[in-house]
């Protein structure tokens, strides 16, 4: 290599080096604002949100509606349920906090690129709309794209080589520079059983349960005689015998139980089954008396589940026997407190009897059990080995021989007298 090849490699090296020092500047200022005035500054900095009455959320034909009525939120689109009120609320919170940390100029034909147009095609954006108590939109803020920060590890096979750290927002009836915001805002989704109030009932210190089948023969009942005492099998039959490891689950039966959406109030007994579902009547130690009914499988592996929940609370507490007067206050205090928090469980969950709620498999797995299910499988006895006969022994056992015939008469058995001649005298010979 000569000193003019040398020095042309030298010189495309140091174009290379200086052009990959301005990429690496440039993206590592991707969060500088280009335009003016705009970084820093609050997205929607007058947004009341103690006004806020309803939160709408749009893209394309699709919408959902979180709407509060007096001071619990619901879902519309999921016939009124009560609504998760702390992701409402932190979905307030940020947006009223959320800054801007980046401003582009781009003209109405370019932002379809970025996902802020309100088309039903593939560029749609997310329409987020603030309303009032009397329907009067607010602010309305279009989300569009999510905006990606380069991975300094990208495959050089391809695939993703970035993460969301941000999204392209327009703020509708504002300025019309679209910002970047440094949160993805991934939780705002036109999915109603994702902002449902996932509070359920639990079943607490299991005494006992019982699970009715259609098919009586299927049915059975488990109880205990203390909290942490073992499950029997309450009516067991003539070599019956409970299989405590495959019993075990019943034991924490909806001890934490949890629900993925919920049905229409509409919804026929035959559409979900509940026109024959199997049974499940729990009691508790605390006085709980639950009965669960669940039904019919859907294409996404839940069942159908209602239930009906009462409770026999004690009014008063029953001193002990050699109580002092110094303990008494302080039981009755317990006692009393006690009480009051069985109470507000059980008001809270009268609260879930009026809907029919779609749960997972393993929910209610225990209660599908049938009585086989739970029961020790039975141990056949080995066969006995013949051994073969010894030296000596006959060939075949005598319990083997065919039976004798029976004897012959006595004239068959008999045979006839040979008549002899009569013997000659020896008169006669001479």
């Amino acid at each position: 290599m000569n000193r003019k090849q040398l020095g042309t490699l030298i010189f495309l090296g140091a174009v290379i080096g200086i052009l990959g020092l301005y990429v690496g500047r440039r993206n590592a200022a991707s969060y500088q604002s280009s335009g003016e005035g705009g970084a820093g500054k609050k997205l929607l900095p007058d947004l009341p949100i103690n006004d806020v009455a309803r939160i709408a959320i749009k893209q394309g034909t699709n919408e959902l509606n979180l709407a509060r009525q007096d001071d619990n939120w619901t879902v519309r689109e999921r016939y009124g349920y009560p609504a998760n009120f702390q992701e409402i609320g932190d979905l307030l919170r940020k947006m009223w906090d959320l800054k801007i940390v980046q401003t582009e100029q781009i003209g109405p034909s370019q932002l379809a690129r970025l996902e802020l147009t309100e088309s039903a095609g593939t560029n749609s954006g997310t329409l987020l709309e603030f309303k009032d108590k009397s329907d009067k939109t607010i602010k309305a803020v279009m989300l569009g794209k999510k905006h990606t920060r380069k991975s300094a590890n990208a495959s050089p096979f391809g695939g993703s080589d970035g993460w969301p750290d941000g999204r392209y927002v327009l703020v509708l009836n504002g300025p019309k520079d679209v910002a970047v915001v440094s949160d993805a805002l991934s939780e705002v989704e036109i999915k109603p059983d994702r902002w449902l109030n996932k509070d359920f009932f639990k079943v607490e210190k299991l005494k006992a349960i019982s699970v009715t089948h259609t098919n009586a023969t299927n049915s059975w009942k488990l109880a205990r005689e203390t909290e942490n005492g073992p499950l029997t099998l309450a009516d067991a039959k003539p070599g019956e015998q409970l299989d405590t490891g495959k019993s075990a689950p019943a034991g924490n039966a909806l001890s934490f139980p949890s629900f993925t959406d919920v049905v229409s109030p509409e919804a026929k007994p035959e559409e979900t089954g509940m026109n024959s579902p199997v049974v499940a009547k729990l009691e508790t130690f605390d006085g709980f008396s639950y009965t669960v009914k669940t039904a019919g499988k859907t294409n996404e592996e839940n069942y159908y589940l209602n239930l009906n929940v009462s409770a026999d609370l004690p009014k008063d507490r029953t001193p002990g026997k050699d109580e002092k007067p110094e303990d008494k206050e302080k039981l009755d205090k317990e006692f009393k407190e006690k009480t009051t928090k069985l109470e507000e469980k059980l008001k809270q969950e009268k609260a879930f009897e009026k809907w029919t709620y779609l749960v997972s498999k393993w929910t209610v797995d225990p209660l599908l059990k049938e009585r086989k299910d739970l029961l020790a499988e039975k141990k056949e006895e080995p066969k006995k080995e013949e051994k073969p006969p010894g030296p000596g022994a006959p060939a075949v056992s005598p319990k083997e021989l065919p039976p004798l015939p029976p004897p012959l008469a006595p004239s068959a058995v008999e045979p006839k007298k040979e008549e002899k001649p009569p013997e000659k005298k020896p008169d006669d010979a001479k």
